[in-house]
């Protein structure tokens, strides 16, 4: 294109604008952006444009982008929310980024001031850019199509014919036929200006409105629930119990917002864990069956109800789910001091370091053990168990299968005290040694040892014996939540996703029917197709109408023979369709 021929087209353009007039307009609830008068804008200008640009589409996409790569962060950064202990140990292993994350705000992504102020400009941007398109929306559907242009010829998608019909019988058999195919057709003008004016295809502003609602929704119930939820964790023993009180869990969070006293009041105990797993092929150690069998209540006096609590699928009561999310072993076993006295018996829940079930833990002797001296001490014993050993000298001391085929305990002793008084919180998993003394065996060495079940390991000099009993229990770890805006996110994803299918599926057009008496008293019909983008759906349709209503009023013969004998006197085809 030239520079002389550009003026040209910007006036064609704004003339083929003018002629279409209002038929051409209002076919999207899209706020028109405007370049503001820069020198004329004051502060009230201003504010107009800021809000404009703010509660425009492409701003909203911009905040929604911003919003999902803000919450990357959460998930790979230990959050103080979820965890202090990781938290400070990430700041301790990284002295120059820990100080860097904190001041960023890193470690408390989803409270921080920078992820609030994305996510409350656009909560206002879809509220700001819904309100007006919902009213033009309302306004559009309680209005009629307008009226056919001047020229139909301009339109992308036209045909037209000739026919002995009269303009109104054309008309009458249009509104039919649109109205038959869903059309919202009504005759508009009148005389020689007469025309049929339809529309369809509403449906996808319904989509476009639908999906920046449920965007809403999915907010207030991502903000609602991250305030208002709970979660806690528990471990509990085959025969042990947990009553949904916040003294009962082993850890527990909250939002800021959640009150203690709406924990839903139940209870369950642990009948049984049941686990099977695949013993050959690619798959070997893949749990078959893996469950935890509960007998549960709901309210302070429910009666009980039997539940097999599986890998997501959950119990559910009172608005709270228990999830299964763990499983392992507690090896019992049977602590006697010099006397032979039994000082302690227990089983030990071990925590498991690898999918076959391998698991480390400490057993802690508090109370009631005294050395051959008579002197009160407390005894640790580090444990690290196997369900299935490989056997003597076939390699590291860790499990072939997480069933238990061949179970072994190896224990490491020590005595002394464990500081469990010096009020400084321990975790009962680990063994604190800094106050202990090691038990040594004839070299000197810690004295350890590897134990089958039904098996003892006898302290040196006397000093007492450790039994590894026949029975052994297993335990589950269970997650107890309560997530009031679950529901309503889930149902917004899946109004957002049908807002968006139909947005993006369906075509809005109009459609115009023109009839006019000729000079020579032969009728003349144009009709016409305008999209809101640019389709072949609109020719191909307007092809099929246009035959249709051709049927109805079909052409009229051509007055001159020859003209007749070379050219097809029916429907001349919509331009842009196939012919």
């Amino acid at each position: 294109m030239s520079k002389t021929e550009a003026p040209d087209d910007r006036t064609e353009a704004r003339d083929e604008q003018h002629e279409l007039g209002a038929a051409g307009a209002q076919l999207s609830t899209a706020p028109k952006e405007e370049a503001p008068n820069l020198p004329a804008l004051g502060v009230i200008g201003w504010f107009r444009w800021f809000w404009r640009q703010l509660t425009s589409m492409r701003v909203a996409l911009i905040l929604l982008l911003l919003l999902s790569l803000g919450a990357i962060p959460g998930s790979l950064i230990p959050q103080s929310n979820v965890d202090e202990l990781k938290v400070q140990d990430f700041m301790d292993r990284h002295t120059t980024l820990g100080p860097i994350y904190d001041k960023l705000q890193l470690f408390d992504v989803y409270s921080s001031v920078w992820f609030s102020a994305i996510y409350i400009l656009l909560f206002v941007s879809l509220i700001g850019c819904i309100v007006p398109r919902t009213w033009q929306f309302v306004g559009q559907l309680r209005g009629r199509p307008p009226g056919a242009p001047k020229k139909l010829t301009r339109l992308p998608a036209y045909t037209t014919w000739r026919t002995e019909a009269e303009p109104e019988q054309v008309h009458e058999a249009a509104l039919a036929l649109l109205g038959q195919r869903r059309f919202r057709a009504h005759t508009a003008g009148s005389g020689a200006d007469a025309s049929v004016a339809a529309e369809k295809g509403y449906l996808r502003e319904a989509g476009n409105l639908i999906f920046h609602v449920a965007l809403i929704v999915m907010l207030i119930a991502f903000a609602a629930g991250q305030l208002l939820k709970s979660e806690g964790g528990k471990l509990v023993m085959e025969g042990d119990g947990f009553s949904n009180t916040l003294s009962q869990y082993d850890d527990f969070k909250s939002g800021s917002l959640f009150d203690t006293e709406g924990l839903a009041p139940f209870s369950f105990k642990l009948d049984d864990f049941e686990g099977t797993y695949q013993k050959s092929g690619p798959n070997r150690g893949t749990p078959r069956t893996y469950q935890a069998n509960v007998t549960y209540s709901e309210g302070v006096d429910g009666p009980e109800k039997k539940k097999a609590i599986e890998v997501n699928k959950p119990l559910e009561v009172d608005g709270s789910k228990v999830y299964l999310i763990g499983h392992g072993y507690a090896p019992t076993v049977t602590v006697r001091d010099p006397k032979g006295k039994v000082v302690y018996k227990a089983s030990v829940p071990l925590l498991p370091i690898d999918q076959n079930g391998t698991a480390t833990g400490a057993i802690k002797v508090l109370d009631g053990y005294r050395n051959k001296s008579g002197k009160k001490e407390q005894l640790g014993f580090n444990a690290f168990f196997v369900p299935t050993f490989a056997g003597e000298g076939k390699g590291q001391m860790f499990s072939q299968f997480p069933a238990p085929d061949f179970p072994v305990l190896a224990l490491s002793a020590y005595h002394g005290s464990l500081g469990v008084d010096s009020g400084v919180p321990q975790n009962v998993y680990q063994l604190d040694t800094r106050k202990m003394t090691k038990f040594k065996d004839s070299k000197g060495e810690l004295f350890k040892q590897r134990l089958l079940p039904g098996e003892t390991m006898k302290l040196p000099n006397g000093a007492g014996s450790i039994t590894f009993e026949k029975g052994m229990k297993e335990w589950a770890t269970f997650q107890i939540s309560q997530e009031p805006g679950s529901v309503w996110a889930l149902g917004g994803a899946i109004a957002a996703i049908a807002g968006l299918a139909g947005s993006l599926f369906i075509q809005r057009r109009r459609v115009w029917v023109r009839a006019v008496r000729g000079a020579d008293g032969v009728t003349v019909v144009e009709m016409a197709g305008l999209g809101r983008s640019e389709s072949a759906k609109v020719p191909e349709e307007l092809s099929d109408l246009a035959a249709q209503l051709h049927e109805k009023a079909p052409s009229a013969p051509e007055p001159d023979p020859e003209a007749s004998s070379d050219s097809d006197p029916d429907v001349v085809p919509a331009e842009g369709a196939e012919k």
